[in-house]
């Protein structure tokens, strides 16, 4: 006999609450093996892969790609790999129960206290399996007319007491169908009045000419599917594209929102020289690393130097870290992803050039790990890649700061009373003053602008 079971939207990591459905690998019926990829699920800032623990089918797809689901919801029933019958699979759903996934601990809600487990005599003709079951659901058995043989109560007796009554939601009669003399089947007039639809315009395809539910719904205007974009009339009547907030996007907004509101951001600034910077990349062997690769290496050592921004606030309490957990700015056609280089201050330029690389094709292809995007001790957007010269970035919480860096522009400086023009990087740091002074800020980008204008010491 085959056996099935639910399969739900899982939860990693304590904050996730719900996920999307990015994409089904498995179709609908189609046996797989143990560790074939099933499904893609989309949540924060990952697409997490969801493999099988165990040979099957999916005998009922109920989710939708693309549609998001709290954590615990049911998304489709498995199988050990036999046919099952409709009636088993409709019974599953119809007696699915999400699991609890809180973590709040919060008893405000009131819930009604669990039943005091009911007596059941000794007498009565009851199956060991239906006296346990009655007696754990504080179910009085006197009520239950048994339907065994003899009028023994079995389990499933004691099962449709237990179960609740199906709530019944009154949604009104149909609209009515107006009169029309067109050759329709009931269907088709039904649907007509719906979308309002005059029958006599249709060309009928069924028996004799007659108007069918297919000529009908072939003139109703289907749906944007979810995450696709809509057409609708602008205020000039011009026109515009309407796209819905993927879940990525929605997580960033939402982050993002809440740093700026809830960080009292400050800013610190300075310019340095980095022609010297830019001169030192072909003296490293292998391949050549980016203007990127080399000022990570120089945020994880100037960390270590000012270890007063190496850290994460939570609340009232402030994380410091032994060692540079930067997070890189990634750009995505779903929005920006920040993959973390863990340890950076204990690793070589070409090691940085090696792992970023590795890190941004994957955040590209939404194939990071949830370990890779958490835990960062400080954060860098570099944005000069479009030209950008300067600007100021929003902290990534729980990190205390941010550095923001803008492409090297030809400028004057003062070389030992000459002035030279030479390419000028424009750094702006954004620090969390919960838990960073003015003069960490000052003490950070001064050991950074020496390690930048000194880059000898990256190597």
């Amino acid at each position: 006999m085959a056996k099935i079971k639910a399969f739900t939207m899982p939860k990693w990591g304590i904050e996730m609450s719900e996920g999307t459905i990015a994409e089904w690998m498995v179709a609908e019926g189609a046996a797989f093996e143990k560790g074939a990829l099933l499904a893609l699920i989309e949540t924060d800032k990952i697409t997490n892969d969801v493999e099988a623990e165990a040979p099957g089918r999916f005998v009922r797809i109920i989710a939708q790609a693309g549609e998001t689901y709290p954590v615990g919801a049911l998304l489709a029933v498995l199988s050990d790999g036999d046919e099952v019958g409709a009636a088993e699979i409709d019974a599953l759903i119809a007696g699915f129960k999400p699991a609890d996934t809180s973590f709040t601990g919060d008893d405000s809600s009131n819930p009604e206290p669990a039943s005091e487990p009911a007596p059941v005599p000794d007498d009565l003709d009851i199956s060991p399996v239906a006296r346990a079951r009655a007696a754990a659901a504080g179910i009085d058995v006197a009520s239950i007319n048994g339907t065994g043989r003899g009028g023994r109560i079995s389990v499933q007796d004691v099962d449709q007491v237990a179960r609740p009554a199906p709530s019944v939601a009154l949604v009104g009669p149909y609209s009515a169908t107006p009169e029309s003399s067109a050759f329709a089947s009931p269907m088709a007039r039904r649907l007509a009045s719906v979308h309002g639809i005059v029958l006599e315009t249709l060309q009928g395809t069924g028996p004799r000419g007659r108007i069918c539910k297919a000529d009908v719904l072939a003139l109703v205007k289907a749906p944007a599917p979810v995450g696709e974009t809509a057409k609708t009339p602008g205020p000039d009547g011009s026109g515009m594209t309407i796209q819905p907030m993927t879940a990525t996007r929605r997580t960033i907004a939402r982050r993002l929102t809440e740093a700026k509101q809830s960080i009292p951001h400050f800013y610190v600034r300075r310019r340095v020289r980095a022609d010297r910077l830019l001169a030192i990349r072909p003296a490293f062997e292998g391949e050549r690393p980016t203007v990127n690769d080399l000022l990570v290496r120089a945020c994880a050592l100037a960390l270590m130097e000012v270890p007063a921004l190496n850290i994460q606030v939570h609340e009232t309490a402030i994380h410091r870290f032994d060692h540079a957990h930067i997070a890189i700015a990634v750009a995505t056609d779903k929005g920006l992803v920040t993959p973390i280089l863990a340890n950076a201050d204990a690793l070589s330029v070409a090691e940085i050039s090696s792992r970023s690389r590795e890190l941004v094709e994957r955040a590209r292809a939404g194939r990071l790990k949830a370990d890779e995007i958490s835990g960062g001790s400080f954060s860098l957007s570099n944005l000069g890649g479009f030209g950008v010269e300067q600007f100021d970035a929003i902290i990534n919480p729980p990190q205390g700061a941010i550095l923001a860096v803008g492409a090297a522009r030809p400028e004057p400086i003062d070389d030992d009373g000459a002035i030279r023009i030479v390419p000028v990087l424009h750094l702006s740091l954004s620090c969390d003053h919960r838990a960073i002074d003015g003069a960490d800020g000052g003490r950070f980008l001064a050991a950074l602008a020496d390690l930048i204008e000194r880059p000898r010491l990256l190597m």
